[in-house]
This record gives structure tokens, C-alpha cells and sequence, in this order.
């Protein structure tokens, strides 16, 4: 009478296995048949660990991006990329994600990697799809079918994983300024094709992702949407639309009337509209409810969720599938895993894999009773209960000190143009300053080093003196390349949030809690389960000592209170908004111990103050208030002198940089290469009042930019910003690259600097 599924489960594996797979295939070390029979293997443990649901899904898997895995699926590769001759479909797919494919691949054979952005309010990145007015789509399916045969050897119900048509074409860009929803009927006839092959195929339900139903659509969009179910719905094969990440509100309506089979809920953010929904729907329809959190770890309230789930069960009856939220890309893989979690916590969290086990207690109940499973109920309770009366978890101390944040603490001694004549006398740098975001290489004897330290292997004056020694390289290598602002390279560091949160009361740790952020880049969040404090200097003593070793400006480098916020696993007993004041009031301590060192320029990143937002408009002013607000309280307890940095990247900026502009960091340092300088549009309309540094070089693309490319990219800079407002730096920092790539590339990007350095100051005095 319960039907049980899964959206999507995690792809890396338990031990990053896709990770390293992909990384030795890049570097040519396995072969393209080797990478795709590792990534069989792991599909089918995969499923392994989905055997107990009703049906498990099929195309959640991708080696980088499951967007563009549609957009090789739809045929819409980019031109740069679809015309170069090669035998291999997965060298175009590599090079579309990043520039290039293996190191085998012939160098002319590089090409500009497509726009990598936040999958809607996630920490995970996909590849931008691409559109032009004359963009054809034609259907390439091979790849997801013989998944699906490969699926249904071992399980008898398989349920495809499809990106919707409207949701496609609303993440993709237009590349000619030209209306993307005039490719929609040409789009939609290759959806039928593949709904078709998908029929053939044996597929009794396909789960079709339109996650843009949670948003705000315009009525063109709205008019989309109907099309497009109306344009399907004679495909023979069940469809069940599916929605996450929030509500639906004024969609509501829309969604229930589509001309679909099934419709899936986020019953965790859209709570509220359940009953709502079950009145609206028709008798005829399923309805899956996402029960479980798929995108926190902490464990479902299983009382509390039986005690609303049965009367809809009750109402529905057959017509109720259960799944969580959404897919559990976002979560790691299996709590199992962790041997080192105090026990107190590891009982109030859930992975992936116990976050099935959940949807399966909770059918069991309601097919059988709670009776069936009396005892599982029990030890539920004991957990939660413990989680909420542990006095681990709340200290009025730290609570009261958020209670007296004043608006004074969050305001500079003076506006940015009287410091910014203060600064400029102090450091004395040339026009369009060089700078790097903040890591260097980390190469493998550096983690390698930590590792050793961490689990007692290298005594501690070892491991410093070590840290010390790649420090000394790092400054080394940026006085000789001739950055002018430098740092200190990071070496200590294993994560701009992990190490932090190391250092802070609240925060707790996993070993192998990975979770994908994009491609092979994974990440491991901490997870803040209680209120947060500093109690110590968390930074000084590296910056102190790279500071010595060069008579350049050095950045001490932090991680900013919304960014801890966005990439942890925030607990969910009290507002985002408390916890991040209590970590505005803990990196302004830092902040002001660093400023107490010596330390002149300050960086404090904000990776992710986007991420953050609500995913509908009119909800924006509310979260942006707060964000702000805990960034200046971090930021602003500085004297003039003191030159405050923030670094954003890889999110849409555009139509928030009034509100950026608030933040009042003296220097901003922004992604922008990938997408050619599409930030700089902002200015058309927005005049960006303090410094900005627009990322010339994607380091998350092996490729090295070349001078005229870096020249070319600043020129268009220079024609919203003001010269003297202007800096030159990547767009992220460099941990995850190579020496041999980063020294020519911060080469050119310095040769770059001093060429506009000489030819613009000159035009603009002409």
C-alpha cells in the first residue's frame, strides 16, 4: 500500500573511488575503458545499497555533472567542441567540463571550459548548457539506456532519472542575447523521442526533474510549463514530475492540473502544502512525499513523522510513495563508515544509506503498524530526545553575547573613500595589483605531512617546522614571480571550513563524510551541531611568520560567517540566522587578532553568500539583511588602515551586487572567466562604489590563459571600473592545481598587469 523510491543517490562512493578514477584518467594512468568499468562497479553498489526500495532510480549517476549529461544526451554540445576531430565522446564530454580531457589529448585540442554554477541554493556545481538562436537539438541516448539494461539485470523495477525540458532550458545561458523558450518545441519533440526509446526500453515510470516549479516564473514560463506536459503527455510511459528544494506557492495549482502520472513533494521545505496538494490532485494521480531530509544529516523524527504522515496515508492509501526530499547527492554516503564521531553525536545523524533505511521504517509502519517497529521507534527517541536535552548543544553564555550585537559593531571608522587615500599611501601599489584568492598547490607531501601529524605519526615541532619550510616556498615563489599582495599558501589547511570549524566549540567532524561539489572535487562539511565560539587564535602564528619572511603586504586569509554557515551541515534546532551571528562574533575575534599581529590586509571569504539565498525573489531582502549584516560584524571592527578583502565565487552575482556593495569590503575579488566577463554587465546598470579584482584565470580548468586572453578580459573591466579600482587575480584559489600549471599562469597574469599597468593609465592621461 506504500511504494518506496529514491531521487538520486551519491555518486563518489565510499571512498572517493570516482574521484580517483577520474583523476588518474586525466592524467592518463587508466584507460577510458578502465574509468567507465569502475564507474559500472560503482553503479551497481549503488543499487546494491537502493535493493529494499520499491524502485531505484537510473541516470542519477554522471563522471562530472549530470546537466551535462542532458546536454550530451540532447545533443547540444558546444561548437568549440562538438567540431574537433576525435574518436571519443568522452573526450568532448571532459572538455566541455574542463577545458580538456586526458594528457594525452593534443594541446590544440584545448578549448574555454563551459560556466560552472550552484545548482540552485547547493554547494554542487553544474555546467551551464549553452544556447544560441540556432541551436538543434538531436536525441543521443545510448549512454543512459545501457545503464538501464545494466540495472534491470539486477532489479526488476528501474526508474529513469530525466532533467525536464523547462528546467534545462531555465538553467542554460543564451549565448546571442535570443529568447531561450523559442527552442522549446524543438526540444520537446527529442523528449518524446527519448520518452519512446525509454518505453522500448522496458520503463514503466520515468521521475522528470523540474525543480523550477519551486521558483518564481514569470507567466511565459508558466505557459512553458503547460505546453510542455500537454505537448508529452501521449508518451506511453508514467511520469512522475519532481520537485524540490522549496514550496511550490503560486506553482501550486499548475503542478497538481499537469497532465502527469505522479508528482513529488519536498515535504520537508513544502510541509505546509500537503494537504493542500492531496485536495488538488486528482483521485487518479500518485503522490510521492519527500519525508526524509536529503540535504542535512541529521536523523528524521520518526514519531514525529508518523504522527502526520498516517492521516495522509490514510487518504491516499496506494496512491502514496514515500522518498526523501530530494536526491542524496547532497549528503555523504554512509554513516557506517565513521569509526571516529563521538557516539553521542553519531546517534543523531543519518547518511545516505541510513536515510533510505529511514523511508523503509517509516513504509513499514504504515503497512504493518508501529507495533513492527516498536523497537526501532524506541532508540529513535532516545536519539532525538538526547540531541535536544544535551548540554553540549546550547550555552547561554554565547547566546547572550549574539543578544548584544549592536549595529555599531558592524560600521567602519570611516567611509571607503577616506580610508581608501589611507591604504593606498600605505602600501603603495602599482595600478592593477596582482594577488592570488589565498591556497597554493597542495601538493601530495603537504597532505601527506598533515595526515602524518594528525594521526600521531610526526611530532608536533616536525610537523611545524614542515608547515614553516612550505610557507617559506610559497612566499618564495610569489616574490619571484612579483605578485604584489601576497600569502602565505595555506599548507596547513585541509578545507577553508573544516579548518576553521576544527578550531571553534560547536562543530563536529567526520572521516569519510565526502560529498561531490563538482566533478572530482569533493568536500568534506563539518557539521555544527551546537552553539559556536572562539577561544583561541586560530591563524596568527602562520601569518605572523610569512609576514617576516617578505617586506610585501601578506593576507591573512579567513572564511567568512555566512560561507561556515552555507557549507556545513547546520543543526535545524534554531534559526540560520542565530548561527550565523554566532559565527560573525567568533571570526571577528580572529579578524582582530590578526589586525593585533600586524597584519595590514585581510582577507575574509565568502564563497558562498549567493548559495545562500532563497530561491524565490521576494523572499531575498530578509536572508541578504542578515548575510550582510554578520559579514560587517565580522569584518568591521578594523581600523582604517586595515584593508578589508572578501572573495565570491561561481554564482550568479548580477543581481545582487547593490547588495554586495554593502558588505563594504574594500577589495572584492569575484569569479568571473568562465563567463567571460558576464559579471561586468552589473555596472552597466550598478556602479560598484569600492575595489574589485574580476578572476582572469579558471583554476578550476587545467588550461593555462595566456597574456592576450588575461589583457583582453581586464580591457572589458576597464570600461565599467575606474582603473585605479581595479585588481588582477584568479578567480578561486589554487589548491587543486599543479605548480607546473600555476607558475606559468600567475606568469602571464602578471605580465598582463604590468602591460595594462603602462598602456591604460597612459590612454586615460592622454
Amino acid at each position: 500500500m506504500v511504494t518506496t523510491h529514491n531521487l538520486g543517490f551519491p555518486r563518489i562512493g565510499r571512498n572517493r573511488e570516482l574521484k580517483f578514477a577520474l583523476e588518474k584518467y586525466w592524467k592518463g594512468d587508466i584507460s577510458e575503458q578502465a574509468l567507465l568499468d569502475i564507474a559500472a562497479d560503482l553503479r551497481l553498489q549503488h543499487w546494491r545499497d537502493q535493493s529494499k526500495l520499491d524502485w531505484i532510480p537510473v541516470g542519477d549517476f554522471s563522471l562530472y555533472d549530470h546537466v551535462l549529461d542532458m546536454s550530451f544526451l540532447l545533443g547540444n554540445i558546444p561548437a568549440r567542441v562538438s567540431t574537433l576531430s576525435t574518436s571519443s565522446t568522452i573526450d568532448k564530454y571532459f572538455r566541455v567540463a574542463r577545458g580538456r580531457s586526458a594528457n594525452d589529448i593534443a594541446a590544440q585540442s584545448c578549448v574555454h571550459a563551459g560556466e560552472m554554477t550552484k545548482w540552485f541554493d547547493t554547494n554542487y556545481h553544474y555546467i551551464v548548457p549553452e544556447f544560441e538562436r540556432n541551436t538543434k537539438f538531436s536525441l543521443n541516448a545510448n549512454h543512459l539506456l545501457e545503464k538501464i539494461q545494466q540495472a534491470q539485470q539486477t532489479h526488476s523495477q528501474v526508474k529513469p532519472v530525466i532533467l525536464g525540458p523547462v528546467s534545462y532550458l531555465w538553467l542554460g545561458k543564451s549565448k546571442d542575447s535570443s529568447d531561450k523558450l523559442d527552442l522549446l518545441e524543438d526540444l520537446l519533440s527529442v523528449y518524446a523521442q527519448l520518452l519512446d526509446q525509454l518505453k522500448n526500453a522496458g520503463i514503466q515510470w520515468i521521475q522528470i526533474d523540474e525543480p523550477v516549479l519551486v521558483m518564481e516564473l514569470s507567466q511565459e514560463w508558466k505557459y512553458a510549463v503547460r505546453k510542455t506536459y500537454y505537448q508529452l503527455q501521449a508518451t506511453p510511459v508514467n511520469l512522475m514530475l519532481t520537485t524540490y528544494f522549496g514550496q511550490l506557492q503560486d506553482n501550486l495549482q499548475l503542478a497538481c492540473e499537469l497532465p502527469v502520472q505522479g508528482l513529488h513533494l519536498d515535504a520537508v521545505t513544502a510541509h505546509d502544502e500537503i494537504d493542500k496538494v492531496i485536495d488538488w490532485l486528482p483521485g487518479h494521480k500518485i503522490l510521492s512525499l519527500g519525508v526524509v531530509n536529503g540535504r542535512n544529516v541529521w536523523k528524521t523524527d520518526l514519531t514525529e513523522t508518523l504522527n502526520w504522515l498516517e492521516p495522509v496515508h490514510a487518504r491516499l492509501e496506494e496512491r502514496l510513495w514515500l522518498a526523501p526530499s530530494c536526491s542524496l547527492l547532497h549528503v555523504p554516503v554512509d554513516l557506517n563508515s565513521e569509526q571516529k564521531i563521538d557516539a553521542d553525536i553519531q546517534s543523531w545523524l543519518a547518511f545516505a544509506v541510513q536515510k533510505l533505511n529511514e523511508i523503509e521504517v517509516l513504509a513499514k509502519a504504515l503497512k504493518h503498524g508501529r507495533e513492527s517497529i516498536a523497537e526501532i521507534l524506541l532508540e529513535n527517541r532516545v536519539a532525538i530526545a538526547s540531541r535536544k536535552q544535551s548540554k553540549r548543544v546550547h550555552h547561554v553564555d554565547i547566546k547572550t553575547r549574539v543578544l548584544e550585537i549592536n549595529e555599531a559593531m558592524g560600521v567602519r571608522q570611516s567611509p571607503y573613500h577616506q580610508r581608501s587615500i589611507i591604504q593606498r599611501k600605505q602600501f603603495r601599489l602599482p595600478l592593477f595589483p596582482t594577488t592570488t584568492i589565498g591556497s597554493f598547490p597542495q601538493t601530495q607531501e603537504i597532505r601527506q605531512t598533515r595526515h602524518n601529524f594528525r594521526v600521531g605519526k610526526l611530532p608536533e615541532a616536525e610537523y611545524r617546522q614542515a608547515m614553516r619550510k612550505e610557507i617559506e616556498f610559497c612566499v618564495h615563489e610569489q616574490e619571484a614571480l612579483g605578485l604584489d599582495v601576497l600569502v602565505h599558501g595555506e599548507p596547513e589547511r585541509n578545507d577553508m571550513v573544516e579548518y576553521f570549524g576544527e578550531q571553534l566549540a560547536g562543530f563536529a567532524f567526520t572521516q569519510f563524510g565526502w560529498v561531490q561539489s563538482y566533478g572530482s572535487r569533493c568536500v568534506k562539511p563539518p557539521i555544527i551541531y551546537g552553539d559556536v565560539s572562539h577561544s583561541q587564535a586560530m591563524t596568527t602564528e602562520w601569518i605572523q611568520y610569512a609576514q617576516s619572511l617578505t617586506s610585501k603586504p601578506m593576507k591573512g586569509m579567513l572564511t567568512g560567517p555566512v560561507t561556515m554557515l552555507n557549507w556545513s551541515f547546520v543543526r535545524d534546532d534554531q534559526s540560520r540566522e542565530q548561527t550565523c551571528m554566532q559565527l560573525a562574533l567568533a571570526i571577528r575575534d580572529e579578524v582582530l587578532a590578526l589586525e593585533k599581529a600586524g597584519i595590514k590586509i585581510i582577507q575574509i571569504d565568502e564563497a558562498a553568500m549567493r548559495e545562500g539565498l532563497p530561491l524565490r525573489k521576494s523572499q531575498w531582502n530578509d536572508y541578504l539583511n542578515w548575510a550582510i549584516h554578520a559579514f560587517r560584524i565580522t569584518a568591521n571592527g578594523v581600523k582604517d588602515e586595515t584593508q578589508i578583502h572578501t572573495h565570491m565565487c561561481y554564482s550568479e552575482f548580477n543581481d545582487i551586487m547593490s547588495a554586495i556593495a554593502r558588505m563594504d569590503a574594500d577589495v572584492i575579488t569575484i569569479e568571473t572567466s568562465r563567463s567571460d566577463m558576464e559579471l561586468l554587465d552589473a555596472f552597466d546598470q550598478f556602479r560598484y562604489p569600492n575595489e574589485i579584482g574580476p578572476g582572469v584565470y579558471d583554476i578550476h580548468s587545467p588550461n593555462i590563459p595566456s597574456v592576450d586572453s588575461i589583457i583582453e578580459l581586464m580591457e572589458k573591466a576597464s570600461q565599467r571600473i575606474p582603473v585605479e579600482r581595479l585588481w588582477v587575480n584568479p578567480d578561486c584559489g589554487l589548491k587543486t592545481r599543479t605548480w607546473e600549471e600555476v607558475k606559468p599562469a600567475l606568469c602571464n597574469m602578471i605580465a598582463a598587469s604590468r602591460y595594462l599597468a603602462r598602456h591604460l593609465s597612459a590612454a586615460q592621461s592622454s
